[in-house]
């Protein structure tokens, strides 16, 4: 149902935004109408070198990847933190009156720094989720709400599918959403049953930021046992060593039982790799158990003998434990500090991503090991697919990766700002690898997963981001080009919702999933 609040906006403001355009500075219309609306959590561009610290400190907080925050990117008019849903909705009204595009920030992990960038030139304004963090837990019922701004497996994490390491097991943390509060662009905060079923499918796996602003997510609670298994080994050799590890775990890891991940990491500066002792190219498998010690082992004698897991490779804890030890925190940290939403060793990075259907012919792999040998600041994590992850539908929700996977690749390059000169040598490097490997990986289209955005595979370029016109007929099959890419045979049904829910596109970004215009709907209703 669509729930009533006091300061929702009538659906014709849209039109009215249109005959009566603003002639004042956006940044004091912005600030006039927050104010006049209650909204004083917010800061504004800076007019003076005095108010610039308040405003770079927070803009800069929650962007992960330090690419994004180079002078030269665009920054937002202004930086709004609501703390409730009535905030949330006066500042999609605010932002619509005053004409600024919006950007939804949750994590701020976008790779490609969608949620805090507007790329086309428009002037906009981030919407930060972070004061919306609470997430409450009803144990009878074994469900939670989880508000928007929380991190840790929220927020767009869950927009784009989330895969974990109990994915598995369990699915993806969209998988598990059972309902959602979602604000509009015209300011109705709406339940699972207000928005549909088409929405409420989208919003699951279809991207985050192009919606509308998710409120709160709520979430099957999920039953794990009380101790589980975790291994980090990092096995080091010559190129065609490491070659045939990285082969036995791909006819390995897919085929485990549900409770069993073992991911892998190759690359020639690997940090756990640095941590053991060991130079060179190298692989890494971290592995996750849903039991005891004992059976873990038992497994891994079985099917993985080639890593050589002993007894002291694996730590038996709780299931929590297990999230501070995968969470790249240093050592001695606690489940309290899973809470610090500050990244202390932020740098620079590219990503780019592959899902695999037929395991990779070993000339293909040498391959890799080969162009990975030669950059250090360089590596690819495999994840394993499998398990349930075959028998849930690819149309159950927006993400469709499913059964035929047997496992995805993230390539990433990472730098620091003293290394920044070379950026163009490391993203032409990781553009290389990707390329190297196009035999190799799905086709037909070659997919991408969507939580590891990539703007290299196209974007919108300015397009109108309000009102469809002409210009627009042709924006459903420009987006297909990465549409299909993330969501396959999916798209066209991620557009029909987009349609319903934001005809006008407000909530957009470079990859965006576009609405059908008005234009072409007319056309085809006078053809029909």
């Amino acid at each position: 149902m669509a729930i009533s609040l006091r300061n929702q906006f009538p659906q014709f403001f849209t039109f009215m935004c249109i005959l009566l355009p603003s002639l004042a500075e956006p940044t004091d219309e912005i600030t006039s109408c927050l104010t006049l609306h209650n909204i004083n959590n917010f800061t504004t561009f800076p007019n003076t070198e005095n108010d610039s610290d308040s405003y770079f400190k927070l803009l800069n907080f929650s962007i992960q990847n330090l690419r994004f925050a180079e002078p030269t990117v665009p920054k937002p008019i202004a930086i709004i933190l609501p703390e409730s849903v009535e905030q949330i909705i006066n500042s999609v009204y605010c932002s619509r009156e005053v004409f600024l595009a919006i950007r939804v920030r949750c994590g701020g992990h976008s790779y490609e720094g969608t949620s805090s960038v507007a790329a086309d030139g428009a002037p906009f304004v981030i919407i930060d989720m972070m004061n919306l963090n609470t997430v409450s837990v009803d144990l009878e019922t074994e469900m939670a709400w989880v508000e928007g701004g929380a991190t840790l497996g929220a927020g767009g994490h869950i927009a784009g599918g989330g895969f974990g390491l109990l994915s598995r097991k369990y699915g993806l943390a969209a998988d598990n959403v059972v309902d959602a509060l979602l604000i509009d662009a015209d300011g109705r905060l709406l339940d699972r049953r207000g928005m549909g079923e088409d929405v409420f499918w989208a919003i699951r796996g279809g991207g985050g930021g192009v919606w509308g602003i998710v409120y709160a997510w709520k979430i099957q609670l999920l039953r794990v046992p009380q101790t589980v298994t975790v291994f980090v080994a990092s096995r080091a050799g010559n190129k065609s060593h490491v070659a045939n590890l990285v082969d036995k775990w791909q006819h390995v890891a897919p085929y485990l039982e549900d409770d069993f991940y073992i991911s892998c990491f190759v690359g020639a500066g690997l940090p756990e790799a640095k941590t053991s002792g060991t130079t060179g190219i190298s692989a890494t498998f971290k592995g996750f158990y849903l039991g005891p010690r004992s059976s873990a082992m038992s497994t891994l004698d079985q099917v993985f003998p080639d890593i050589g897991i002993v007894k002291e490779d694996c730590k038996e804890m709780s299931w929590i434990e297990s999230t501070v030890f995968f969470s790249g925190l240093g050592n001695g940290s606690s489940v309290s500090d899973l809470r610090n939403r500050y990244l202390e060793n932020k740098g620079f990075f590219k990503a780019k991503s592959d899902y695999v259907r037929t395991a990779i012919s070993h000339a293909g792999i040498r391959a890799a090991v080969e162009i990975l040998e030669e950059e250090p600041k360089g590596y690819i994590i495999l994840d394993p697919y499998g398990g349930i992850m075959h028998r849930i539908s690819s149309e159950s929700i927006a993400f469709p990766h499913r059964k035929g996977n047997l496992f995805t690749i993230q390539y990433l390059v990472e730098w620091k700002e003293e290394e920044n000169y070379k950026r163009n040598e490391y993203v032409g490097w990781i553009r290389r690898l990707y390329n190297s490997m196009t035999p190799y990986v799905s086709w037909g289209p070659r997919t991408a997963y969507i939580n590891y955005i990539d703007l290299d595979l196209g974007v919108m370029r300015l397009v109108e981001t309000r009102v469809p016109t002409e210009k627009d007929k042709d924006a459903v099959e420009i987006a297909r080009v990465w549409g299909e890419k993330y969501f396959l045979n999916n798209y066209d049904r991620l557009v029909r919702a987009k349609t319903i829910i934001d005809p006008r596109n407000v909530f957009s970004n470079q990859q965006g999933i576009p609405p059908v215009s008005y234009l072409s709907q007319a056309s085809s209703t006078a053809a029909s």
